[in-house]
């Protein structure tokens, strides 16, 4: 005696059925796969665009610096009778370290404006003073030449790293390093040696390609002697305390200026994370809008499924005749709905990820990134709203009178 048959089987008759009835009624099929398929597929491809835009804006900032907080000065500063301007001198320095926590290392910059000519060529740009292993800290590597020492820094040696742009306009042979060029500040010329060029790289705050670099001891004692700094670099101990250092920078400097505002404060790590809400938001808002599709196509399945109840009112009278509950003939149906919503999701994930792909081929400088959670996360809605939109005509279909059905 053969043993009984059990759920996972009714259900594996109900889902072979149900390819049956897909194959008798093609164009019905396709109809109703095209709604969950085009839903399935815009849901993959939006959130793949925001993750590839967040992706490609973090590329843009680079890895390097994302430890620093900007101070500077030329805040929008409310007008307050009893302001005091702050001075980026030493004694600030010393005091931000015994006053903020979190405080590993504090640069001093400043910037001129170059101009710097070789033999018949002359590029003009903004040229940056800083203090000797910056560059170091900033992860900004050399493709030739080295760094400054604290011996340029001392000396004030007339030396100068540029960037890999300034460098191809200024020496298109190659070779810069060692070459001597003439610099023109405030309106006086100087000889300055090219000590390094900059690898072209991401590096947020920074310019590797026409960035140029001196000794902030040079620019103390021939541009402007005992100078305030024009940026405070501040590196946290760790990127995780960055959002908190911006916080109490942004105090330290209201209560010591006595009003808000008296400087600009700015994190590269905390735009970085603001980007990355904003873009969640944006592709989590489009996905939504996107689900709507997915909606839209479970409204035509579930009408596609009332027509279907409608025209198998013979069988689903013989089926009830011959002893059919009302449960397996709702099963039935809704094996049927979910079949569809199911291969439409396979499909529709599918089209998502080759267009996606082609896309990430034509956009050869966006670096694609495909959400896998998203694809099952559209899957399992698709199929979730097959159940839902074929519950009501699954539960006609189990409702309908024997009788009356085998009439027609």
């Amino acid at each position: 005696m053969p043993p009984p048959c059990g759920k996972r089987d009714f259900m594996l008759e109900d889902f072979i059925d149900s390819l049956r009835n897909f194959s008798r009624s093609k164009t019905r099929t396709v109809l109703s796969l095209l709604g969950v398929i085009i839903g399935v597929a815009s849901v993959i491809i939006i959130t793949s665009l925001g993750a590839s835009s967040t992706k490609n804006i973090q590329a843009q900032f680079g890895s390097s610096g994302l430890d620093l907080v900007s101070v500077s000065g030329g805040g929008w500063m409310r007008r307050n009778r009893d302001a005091v301007t702050i001075r980026f001198d030493e004694s600030l320095r010393s005091d931000l370290f015994g006053s903020v926590p979190n405080i590993k290392k504090i640069w001093y910059k400043n910037s001129t404006s170059f101009a710097i000519s070789y033999g018949d060529t002359t590029v003009t740009s903004n040229a940056t003073a800083i203090e000797p292993g910056y560059l170091e800290m900033y992860k900004l590597e050399l493709d030739t030449g080295e760094y400054f020492s604290v011996t340029d820094e001392f000396a004030g040696n007339q030396k100068m790293i540029i960037g890999s742009e300034v460098a191809s306009s200024l020496f298109p042979d190659g070779d810069a390093v060692g070459k001597g060029v003439v610099v023109v500040a405030s309106k006086v010329p100087f000889a300055f040696t090219v000590a390094g060029v900059l690898k072209k790289q991401s590096a947020g705050m920074e310019d590797t390609a026409t960035g140029i670099y001196i000794p902030r001891g040079f620019y103390a004692k021939k541009i402007k002697p005992n100078p305030t700094a024009d940026t405070i670099m501040v590196q946290a101990t760790d990127t995780s305390h960055c959002a908190q250092l911006v916080t109490d920078l942004t105090s330290y400097m209201t209560e010591k200026s006595g009003t808000e505002g008296s400087v600009n404060i700015m994190s590269m790590q905390t735009m970085i994370d603001e980007v990355n809400k904003v873009m969640g938001t944006l592709s989590l808002m489009l996905s939504g809008i996107a689900a709507i599709s997915l909606l839209v196509g479970g409204i035509g399945i579930m009408n596609i499924m009332i027509v279907t109840v409608t025209e198998r009112r013979q069988e689903i009278g013989i089926r009830k005749a011959l002893g059919a509950s009302p449960f397996a003939i709702c099963r039935q149906f809704l094996v049927e709905s979910a079949s569809i919503t199911l291969f439409g999701g396979i499909l529709g994930i599918v089209l998502g990820i080759a267009l996606s792909l082609a896309i990430e081929y034509v956009a050869k400088d966006l670096p694609y990134a495909i959400k896998f959670s998203s694809c099952v996360t559209a899957f399992v809605f698709s199929v979730f709203v097959g159940i839902f939109f074929g519950l009501s005509p699954a539960v006609k279909a189990s409702k309908l009178d024997p009788v009356e059905a085998l009439a027609g």
